[in-house]
């Protein structure tokens, strides 16, 4: 976590800088202050999604559905949650960061991230009057197995970096 606000800290003060070199600091600021506004509230709540599924997930339900030991089954019920989640990242981000503070497996995680933003099911009557039915059929085709092939890459990852720490005892 702490790389990442190191990231976000020089990512801001590299654009307040352009901004004042630029002469354009104030409606940066101004546009700052709109944007806050009108996504702060969204983002308290989804660090309040966050908490609460971290606190109310009963721990015995984590382990035998989405921990390691779930193995097929909890990627299955990873996959599913992605595909019925609203609201995309804003919901999904702080919903699987509780999850792996309840202890589910990152395979699973990686695997409900996965599907969220492939998948997601509130997108599909706009992509079939978009792109039509057919094409929508297509890529939903190919994109369903790709959340479990990423949650069994980080498995894989995961069981790889294990047995190269065990076997260096």
């Amino acid at each position: 976590m702490k790389w990442a606000i190191g990231l976000f800290v020089a990512i801001v003060l590299g654009l307040v800088g352009l901004a004042g070199w630029s002469g354009k600091l104030d409606a940066g600021l101004r546009a700052t202050g709109r944007s806050a506004v009108e996504i702060g509230p969204i983002l308290v709540l989804a660090v309040v999604v966050m908490g609460f599924t971290e606190v109310l997930l009963p721990q015995g339900w984590v382990e035998r559905w989405l921990s390691d030991a779930a193995g097929p089954r909890g990627m299955a019920v990873a996959w599913l949650a992605g595909v019925l989640t609203p609201g995309g990242s804003v919901i999904g981000f702080p919903l699987a960061a509780g999850l792996l503070k309840t202890g589910a497996s990152p395979a699973v995680v990686v695997t409900y991230v996965t599907a969220m933003g492939l998948l997601n099911i509130l997108r599909l009557p706009l992509e079939a009057a978009t792109y039509g039915p057919r094409v929508t059929a297509l890529r939903v085709a190919a994109c369903a197995v790709v959340p479990f092939v990423a949650g069994g890459i980080a498995r894989d990852r995961k069981s790889t970096r294990l047995n190269s720490s065990h076997a260096n005892i």
